[in-house]
């Protein structure tokens, strides 16, 4: 974990390296009206689902968020926007060879020499924010800061919580629990989807993510006095409440910008992983890259 933690710690920094890049990309991002697709596998495809809702909700513009491999063939788009850290991703790749000479695309990458400099029409390159480690957090984190500002957000107190959250203490008891479950709402529901994803990733967790009322709706039937249910953003009234009463650690700071308190979930990952003797920059079954070899559909690093 020799990478990932100094990763995690670097994020205020690199937010404000993508604060000041919004300017100079602003160029090539969507433009208010246009509708848009984004595109993303894994952690890049939470991030596309936050910013699609916060462009839509902005007014910019129709804005739908899919799993790289799923872009509907037929429906069309004013511009495709595709974020891959690595710029190698198989189906990131293979979706923008086909929408070549059809749409306009751009890419968000860390690493400037690498394939998907070749099949986008335009990329912005956040090489700052590349990481060593398998288990993604800073790039993610920055993209997002990218678009954010883009979209007109003031991200001044989000770097002030990030600084915050990167050295103050983690729930009390959080550590010693065994079900884990964050809900989100609207463009939250994305960075809930992905502290879900950092929790299984780096410490192999029993973890959950919903959007906060549909928690509701089944889900909460999981809850214990074993389970943590954490909420990004302003819980739904009622909602936190509700959940006390099953005796969970509930953990809700809706002053504090919900992408920093995504980094508190990323060090909460970590430190269970390394108490459980795995290593995140190096998880179980994961590499940096997933890299399709088409002759036989295997999986490489």
């Amino acid at each position: 974990m020799e990478f990932v933690t100094e990763e995690i710690a670097s994020q205020p920094g690199c937010w404000r390296r993508a604060v000041a890049l919004a300017e100079s990309a602003a160029a090539v991002l969507p433009r208010p009206g246009e509708r848009v697709a984004v595109l993303g596998c894994g952690t890049s495809w939470f991030m596309a689902q936050a910013y699609a809702s916060l462009r839509e909700g902005s007014g910019q513009g129709e804005t739908d968020a899919f799993t790289a491999s799923e872009l509907p063939a037929d429906r069309r788009y004013d511009r495709v926007v595709t974020i891959t850290r690595s710029g190698t991703t198989s189906e990131v790749l293979a979706a923008l060879t086909r929408l070549r000479g059809r749409v306009p695309t751009v890419s968000l990458t860390a690493d400037p020499n690498t394939p998907v400099m070749e099949c986008s029409d335009e990329t912005v390159v956040l090489d700052f924010a590349d990481e060593q480690s398998v288990v993604q957090t800073r790039f993610a984190t920055s993209v997002l800061a990218l678009l954010r500002t883009h979209l007109g957000a003031d991200l001044t107190g989000a770097i002030a919580d990030a600084e915050t959250t990167v050295a103050e203490p983690l729930p009390a008891g959080a550590t010693e629990l065994r079900q884990f479950t964050y809900l989100g709402t609207g463009w939250t529901i994305g960075l809930a989807n992905e502290a879900a994803l950092k929790m299984r990733e780096a410490s192999l967790s029993w973890t959950e993510a919903y959007p906060a009322m549909e928690y509701r709706h089944g889900p909460m039937s999981i809850t214990d006095g074993s389970s943590v249910v954490w909420f990004l953003g302003t819980p739904p009234p009622g909602l936190l409440d509700e959940v006390e009463k099953f005796g969970a650690l509930v953990v809700c700071e809706p002053a504090r910008d919900p992408m920093a308190e995504l980094i508190r979930i990323q060090r909460l990952a970590v430190e269970i992983g390394a108490a459980k003797g795995l290593d995140p920059d190096r998880p179980r079954n994961l590499t940096r890259s997933v890299v399709l070899d088409t002759a036989n559909d295997s999986v490489q690093a």
